[in-house]
């Protein structure tokens, strides 16, 4: 029997901005959780953050060490470089990464990790002045997996797959090609437009799943619903999301996934 493919166009259900929230000494745009987006239609995505580390020698380094729990949390680097260090060694010792421009740094922090510790310290060794932009983004785990042992993963820029759609770059930080696989099965693309135009990205019907936008500005779905820099847009049902009138430069992250249907219990930095 044939696979059928659900060729209906997705809707845009809703467009907001980002909200702003001081973290760490860092001004982050934060679009999930939001108070407006029901979980029910993100999950399994929990948390969105996007911000610049800027890491100067000369200044007074902060303790960013916290705690994690229950989820998946990937850091990817949009531009410049950072590096950090997490405590997923033999015996919860800390393991260093260094995250350069297109990286992907993924920690399972399953029953608890310890996340950030010392922020930039190798730039700082090296009297380097670095600056980062990255987003954040947390995505749950079955209640089931939420004590399985932590475990780190660095993927390279050269190792995330990328590829030509026309006049689009499509870099897949989950999907097909790619190493890096969450709890549940998911799409995450970095998804450029340089000339702008237009193109059609297939999303898995079933799976939940938003636009998160980098820069510029584009209409979606087949309600050509317009969402620009900052702003993230809800995808309705459907097999397909159309993107229409990008403008040039425009760059969004498509994110999605297959719902687990559980209800997470929030505390903090820990999810349940």
């Amino acid at each position: 029997m044939a696979t059928q493919i659900d060729t209906a166009q997705r809707e845009i259900v809703l467009v907001e901005d980002a909200h702003i929230r001081p973290m760490m000494g860092n001004q982050v745009l934060e679009s999930l959780p939001s108070r407006n987006i029901p979980y029910s239609l993100v999950d399994p995505y929990i948390l969105v953050h996007e911000a610049v580390v800027r890491i100067d020698p000369q200044q007074e380094q902060v303790d960013t060490t916290h705690p994690h729990r229950g989820f998946d949390n990937l850091w990817y680097a949009i531009s410049g470089s950072s590096s950090t260090g997490h405590s997923t060694g033999p015996g919860g010792s800390f393991e260093r990464a260094r995250l350069d421009e297109g990286a992907v740094l993924k920690i399972r922090t399953g029953r608890g990790v310890l996340h950030a510790e010392g922020l930039g310290e190798d730039e700082r060794r090296e009297g380097k002045v670095s600056e980062m932009r990255g987003l954040l983004f947390w995505v749950n785990l079955a209640r089931k997996d939420k004590n399985v042992e932590p475990t780190a993963q660095v993927v390279s820029p050269d190792e995330v797959p990328a590829r030509q759609e026309g006049d689009a770059t499509i870099r897949v930080l989950v999907g097909e090609g790619s190493t890096i696989e969450l709890g549940t099965p998911g799409l995450i693309l970095d998804v450029e437009l340089p000339k702008g135009g237009k193109m059609s990205i297939p999303v898995r019907a079933g799976f939940n799943g938003f636009v998160y936008m980098l820069e510029g500005d584009a209409s979606f779905g087949a309600n050509r619903s317009r969402a620009r820099r900052g702003q993230i847009a809800v995808l309705g049902p459907g097999g397909v999301l159309a993107v229409e009138e990008a403008q040039p430069g425009t760059r969004f992250m498509l994110m999605a996934g297959e719902p687990y249907g559980e209800t997470p219990i929030f505390n903090g930095p820990y999810v349940d």
